[in-house]
């Protein structure tokens, strides 16, 4: 699914687009996504100037004259910047047009996705943990909040009420960077390995971010062109592969219903 540097790119490419223009219109196609579209969405936001773009977690929310709209991804959804005489590809369920003549459409095959709208704060944002590039998130955070926790490091980092945004692909990626084992107990774990892991849990978003993302079967930027950097994942997707760094077979094991791939040579 896109993961927050996913979401990063796409908040990039359309808020260019899209910031400071009014909605003109808002057709929706299909509501029936994770949570159903707002109901009447579309006269609650027609008129409306949005003021700005945001993201919070793996959430983009466009603020408004009145309230915000919330929009998820979900598994597989993206959104592009297009002409309103654009045709509608399957799997287009939501438009919104624009006065200065572009239209945002979103597209979700699976349909996990999320558009709502709110007067007030959105339900989804509340608990959410520290951004994981912001300053309010490092190591001393996760060491305290590991403290007492019955659980593995990896599930524990992508807990989005400790840290926002530190998907499977990567937390795994950070954890072998860092030499911790995904399986690891998150309570026995020090304070001196945690803030090696936050280090590099910032490096590899923001890398990701840089270069676009990374590449999913499903996924697309804000253009229509997938993500680069997939090639450079060390340990996401190479089970039974050698390792980059000691050559070493890497190994595969399930966490969470989560497939997590390590080397059991480098990482402890």
């Amino acid at each position: 699914m896109p993961e927050l540097p996913e979401v990063e790119t796409t908040l990039r490419g359309i808020e260019p687009h899209i910031s400071s223009q009014q909605i003109i219109a808002l057709t929706v196609r299909q509501a029936s996504l994770r949570w159903p579209v707002t109901e009447n969405i579309q006269a609650l936001v027609q008129g409306q100037k949005i003021h700005s773009v945001s993201r919070r977690a793996k959430y983009l929310i466009f603020k408004l004259d009145c309230g915000s709209i919330l929009i998820h991804l979900g598994m597989s959804g993206s959104l592009r910047i297009t002409a309103t005489a654009d045709l509608w590809r399957k799997h287009d369920h939501i438009e919104m047009q624009l006065s200065n003549g572009c239209a945002l459409r979103y597209h979700d095959p699976r349909r996990f996705g999320c558009w709502l709208w709110s007067a007030n704060e959105h339900s989804q944002l509340a608990n959410l943990g520290p951004e994981p590039l912001s300053d309010n998130f490092d190591g001393d955070l996760l060491y305290r909040r590991s403290r007492n926790r019955k659980l593995a490091v990896k599930p524990f980092i992508m807990d989005s009420a400790v840290v926002v945004g530190v998907g499977n692909i990567y937390a795994s990626e950070a954890l072998f960077r860092s030499g911790i084992r995904p399986d690891r107990s998150a309570a026995r774990i020090s304070r001196e390995r945690y803030q090696l892991l936050a280090q590099n849990i910032k490096a590899i978003l923001a890398a990701a971010i840089d270069q676009g993302g990374t590449t999913l079967r499903d996924f697309v930027n804000s253009d229509g062109q997938p993500g680069y950097f997939q090639q450079s994942l060390d340990v996401y997707g190479r089970a039974g592969e050698p390792c980059t760094v000691c050559s070493l077979t890497l190994k595969e094991i399930r966490l969470g219903q989560r497939s997590s791939v390590f080397c059991s040579g480098c990482q402890r």
